[in-house]
Formats: C-alpha cells, sequence, structure tokens
C-alpha cells in the first residue's frame, strides 16, 4: 500500500481477461505515474489500451487481488474523487443525440457552478450554447461532450481517443488548455490517441502497448535521438504489425486477404451465390 501511496496512479502486475474470452486482454501490466504527469498511450487497434483506461476508470471490474490504485486509493472498494473519463461511446448515446438545447443540456450537469471555466471551455471548443444536439454534426456533440467532461477541475483525466472529430485548430487548442491545467494544478492526464502531430510538446511521458501488455513502460518524453511523437510511434506501429506476422506464420490467426477462400469471379456466378433478396 506504501507503494501506490507515492504514485497518483499506480498498477501492479495486473492481467485482465473479457468475459468469455479464452485471452486475457491485458497481461502483466505494471503503472507507475507520478501526479502532473501527461502520458501518451501509443498502440494499434485491439493492443489494450481503452481496456486499461476503462480499468483505471472503474468502469470494468477487475479480478480479487489486483492491485488498481488512484491517489492511494482502490479504484473499486474506495473509488478516488476527481477522476474523469471521456471515451468515444458517449457521442453515441440516444439520449446525447435528442432535440436537447446545448445550454440547458450543460446546466443540466452543473455548468453553472462552474461558469468561469465553463465560458473558457466553449471559447477554446468553439461551441454555441444555441445548438440543439439532435442537429449537429459528430464533431461538434464531440466538442460538447469535452466541454461538459473539463467543465469540474479534475485530478486525473483519462482521454480515449476523444479528439478524433476534432478539426486540426480546435484539437491544438484544446492541447494546449489541457497542458496548461495539468501544469498549473498538478493534474494527471492519461491519453490514448492514434493521432501524433502537432503532439510532441505535450507529454511528460510515453508509453507503448502492444498484445495486451507494455512493449515499452511509461517513460520520460522526450526520448533519447530527438526523433518527433509522429516518428517515433510510426516505428513502434511497424514493429508490431512485423511480430504479428512472424505469430501468425507460427499458427496465429492471420488478418487480410484468404487465398484459399472459395469466391466466384465471374459476376453472374457471384451474384446468384451472394443474392439475398430471395
Amino acid at each position: 500500500m506504501s507503494d501506490a501511496s507515492s504514485y497518483e496512479i499506480f498498477v501492479d502486475s495486473l492481467t485482465f481477461t473479457h468475459r468469455g474470452a479464452t485471452e486475457p486482454s491485458l497481461n502483466d501490466i505494471s503503472l507507475r505515474l507520478p501526479k502532473g504527469s501527461r502520458t501518451i498511450l501509443v498502440g494499434a487497434n485491439g493492443a489494450g489500451k481503452s481496456t486499461l483506461l476503462q480499468i483505471l476508470a472503474g468502469k470494468r471490474l477487475v479480478g480479487d487481488g489486483e492491485r488498481v490504485f488512484i491517489q492511494g486509493r482502490d479504484v473499486f472498494r474506495d473509488s478516488p474523487r476527481g477522476v474523469t473519463f471521456l471515451g468515444t461511446e458517449w457521442a453515441m448515446n440516444p439520449v446525447v443525440r435528442g432535440d436537447i438545447l446545448v445550454s440547458a443540456f450543460l446546466d443540466s450537469v452543473g455548468g453553472y457552478r462552474y461558469k468561469a471555466r465553463r465560458d473558457q471551455l466553449l471559447e477554446i471548443l468553439d461551441v454555441d450554447l444555441d445548438w440543439r444536439m439532435h442537429a449537429v454534426s459528430d464533431g461538434e456533440r464531440r466538442r460538447v461532450q469535452l466541454c461538459m467532461g473539463l467543465m469540474q477541475p479534475w485530478d486525473v483525466l483519462l482521454l480515449d481517443e476523444v479528439t478524433v472529430d476534432l478539426d486540426v485548430q480546435v484539437r491544438d487548442d484544446l492541447l494546449r488548455f489541457l497542458k496548461q491545467d495539468s501544469e498549473g494544478r498538478g493534474a494527471t492526464i492519461v491519453y490514448a490517441t492514434h493521432i501524433f502531430d502537432g503532439l510532441s510538446g505535450f507529454p511528460t511521458h510515453v508509453a507503448h502497448m502492444a498484445f495486451g501488455t507494455f512493449a515499452t513502460a511509461p517513460t520520460a518524453w522526450p526520448l533519447d535521438g530527438g526523433k518527433s511523437l509522429y516518428d517515433v510511434a510510426l516505428g513502434w506501429l511497424r514493429e508490431d504489425r512485423e511480430k504479428r506476422r512472424v505469430l501468425e506464420a507460427a499458427g496465429r490467426k492471420a488478418r487480410g486477404p484468404r487465398t484459399e477462400q472459395d469466391v466466384p469471379t465471374d459476376s453472374e456466378a457471384f451474384y446468384k451465390r451472394y443474392d439475398y433478396s430471395h
């Protein structure tokens, strides 16, 4: 327990398997992140980034004996305060796609209590309070989500690919705000993303997840060699692809085209086989 209290985020040898799965999604994950750190999680789709963030947020229950702590408190048995999780699934919720005025929506979640911070985020995210949630684009709906989620000051912020819908200017302004907020209040960020352009000045740490574990544990940024975050991430992901191909050659289920698949090559035979109208 004393080790856990020395870090803002502490995970010790975590293994997690989704219900019904035969292989673990996370295997022997350990994490030690100091207060005020900003960590970028790099990894291919399916590497385990989202699962790890959901566990840190208390959204996926781990087995007895697993040690997952934030601010020295067990995430599942003594829930820490000030933890905010923002993921991509929010914008698909039918509730937030209803005919709701944005100003009323933000007030309904307490925006009036954080007016100065709310107004700063409205400016950064370029949100119109007169928008109606059912009539805006996915990117505009994402901006409302971020405004809603960030209005209340947070101690630990877990971001799962939530900037994917933002245009480059809004994304840059948001990242500047998050960095300043982290530096000014000593708040901690863990951010999983596939967009690395313009991100090199943001993190204090970077980590590489592959096949459900850390290929590179959280490491102080910048790394030796002076490469941009984009180049570092691209190199790691190419290594992952090559490793997967080696595993496939050794018997792992392969992705990509299947040369043995019996698909008709002439159009008449193809449409006879795949005509589902009858």
